[in-house]
């Protein structure tokens, strides 16, 4: 293939270097390039054509017209990155054939933190408030809140103020912040760029462009639905999308880039969205091998260091903690958590049938967990197996049931964005009929289950056991709950006959039901029977850590229903906590305190 001069097509030199595996780049910017080399020679027969002087024009903007700020940065020309040049130039360059107006509608792009997206939109922004032909031109710097918002605005403001030619022609309105960009153009019309958001309560936006950075944090679609609806008052709005990798992904985010990298692999049509999405590909090892770094990152040796990269992954390392962070972050890997449990590859490790009734014919004791719900959430009761007794290398099966109420099921599926629906009707869930789960109800549901199972304890948090036992009394189902809270205090197990003259109580409490769970899972010691609505819970969980350091569940956080991992770990916890109750006298109780 005959290189394009980057002089006179800079777009198209680059995507044919990528294409050749002259530029580094991950699988979807390589079909992103790929996309615009095929769309030169076919995208005429769709009525598109690419206009290299349009795209040249802008890309000569930016260096022409802007400056950075801040740091290193401070007053020099913003001279886009060759990797921006492609991006920038193909937004500008590639036009309807008939009536001359831009092919690109809605822009994705995903990249590693600090690789300049930020100052790239808000150079976007400024192109469309001073050189569209946009009549009372509308641009809008979005986020979920406002505070974000001025993120992305306020490198807009600070090119403006290190502009002479801007600075002239443009009017800033507020001091500290600034809340406005105003141009008057030469018919007359006032244009303006600000920023804006869901909770601005601005309501009626007719953007021209809308750019909103970090989408990853959008906790629903509303900001865009709100932008996107303006977009029918004008002839070529622009929406343009800059995020990290995210967490859930239910989110907008995900649903975004989910189309992104389908449309810049040609599985969907869509003429109007423009995709750069950097990824790893599946075989590389960010951790232990530097040579990928530029795939995520591709700003790497220009504003990003490879001596900046190295200090996170060694954080990665030496933090477990904040693995899952830095490779959101950096590496563009879509974790299930920030700092989740265990990787996706771990716990479906785990994952194996497990069949009550030959469990139970084998003999092998059982525990339990139970979750109960808040009027409109889930119930979760897990039964776990010791299959292996040897003290701190217990071998366990556990299979999760979970309850929901039926009447109200649909619209929570709607609300989380979880097909809570199909799994009812896969079998994974059980929907009960009205708007709550009555108490009597569970406790006839516990009835049958542990009249097979004889599980010899259930932890249950108190938050309304003495209701359940009233009803398990009802029916006459004799059932061994136990009090296992589900925060960071403590609950002590009275001493019996069994153990020795001073032996210590044992108590339990979450933080160490956690580990054990954990410890059990990391080290391939527990088959859990699969599930899709559990898988869930274990891709959503967050943490609360206290000053000693212990963590708990916290569900105020996780990023969808946690119920089955609360109820998992309670039955870990007790069928572990049991096997220690006999343990060491405190040194206090065998010599008492000094006196000095």
């Amino acid at each position: 293939m005959t290189r394009t001069d980057p002089e006179k097509d800079p777009v198209t030199a680059w995507a044919e270097d990528v294409h050749a595996g002259r530029i580094l780049a991950g699988p979807h910017v390589r079909n992103a390039a790929e996309r615009h080399l095929k769309d030169l020679d076919t995208a005429c027969d769709r009525g598109f054509v690419w206009d290299v002087d349009a795209a040249k024009d802008v890309i000569g903007f930016f260096h022409r017209r802007l400056r950075l700020n801040g740091g290193d940065f401070e007053g020099k020309p913003f001279h886009l990155h060759p990797s921006q040049q492609f991006r920038v130039g193909s937004l500008f360059g590639w036009k309807n054939v008939e009536t001359g107006l831009r092919r690109f509608r809605r822009f994705y792009d995903e990249e590693g933190k600090g690789n300049g997206k930020s100052p790239m939109l808000a150079g976007i922004g400024i192109v469309g408030l001073v050189k569209e032909r946009e009549p009372r031109a509308e641009v809008y710097a979005a986020a979920s809140k406002k505070d974000q918002a001025q993120i992305l605005f306020k490198d807009a403001v600070a090119m403006v103020d290190q502009s002479p030619s801007l600075k002239s022609r443009i009017k800033q309105l507020g001091i500290d912040p600034v809340y406005s960009l105003v141009y008057r153009a030469g018919d007359g019309g006032k244009r303006e760029f600000k920023p804006i958001s869901k909770d601005s309560g601005q309501s009626g936006p007719r953007p021209s462009m809308a750019l909103c950075d970090e989408v990853h944090e959008h906790r629903d679609r509303s900001t865009i639905e709100m932008l996107e609806r303006g977009f029918k008052f004008r002839k070529q709005p622009l929406l343009c999308m800059a995020t990290n990798s995210g967490t859930d992904r239910n989110s907008i985010c995900y649903e975004e880039h989910t189309h992104a990298i389908n449309v810049a692999a040609g599985l969907v049509e869509d003429d109007t969205t423009f995709a750069f999405v950097c990824s790893l590909d599946e075989d590389d090892d960010w951790e232990n091998d530097p040579s990928c770094w530029g795939k995520p990152n591709p700003l790497l040796g220009s504003i990003l260091t490879e001596k900046y990269l190295a200090l996170q992954v060694d954080q990665a390392k030496k933090m477990p903690g904040k693995r899952n962070g830095i490779a959101r972050l950096h590496f563009c890997e879509w974790t299930d958590a920030e700092t989740a449990a265990f990787s996706r590859a771990t716990w479906m490790g785990c994952l194996g049938e497990v069949e009550m009734a030959s469990l139970v014919e084998a003999g092998y004791r059982c525990f339990g967990g139970l979750d109960l719900s808040r009027v409109r959430d889930f119930t979760a009761f897990t039964l776990t197996w010791v299959l292996d007794e040897a003290r701190d290398s217990q071998v366990f099966a556990s299979k999760t049931w979970f309850w929901t109420p039926k009447n109200t099921l649909r619209q929570r599926a709607a609300e989380d964005r979880v097909p809570y629906d199909r799994w009812v009707d896969d079998g994974h869930i059980e929907a009960v009929k009205g708007d709550r789960i009555s108490y009597r109800w569970v406790a006839e549901a516990l009835q049958e289950i542990c009249a097979i199972a004889h599980p010899v304890e259930i932890g249950c948090d108190q938050y309304g056991l003495e209701n359940l036992q009233d009803h398990l009394n009802d029916i006459g189902a004799d059932l061994p709950m136990t009090i296992h809270p589900q925060g960071f205090q403590k609950r002590i197990i009275e001493k019996d006959d069994t153990q020795p003259e001073g032996a210590q109580e044992v108590y339990l409490w979450m933080p160490d039901s956690i580990n054990k769970f954990e410890n059990a899972i990391y080290e391939g010691r527990i088959r859990i029977h699969p599930n899709p609505m559990m898988n869930h819970c274990a891709s959503s969980v967050t943490y609360a850590e206290n000053r000693t350091g212990h963590r708990m569940f916290d569900k105020s956080k996780a990023l969808g229903r946690i119920d089955g991992m609360v109820s998992q770990a309670m039955s870990i916890g007790v069928a572990t906590c049991r096997e220690k109750r006999v343990v060491e006298p405190s040194v206090y109780k065998r010599r008492g305190l000094l006196k000095v």
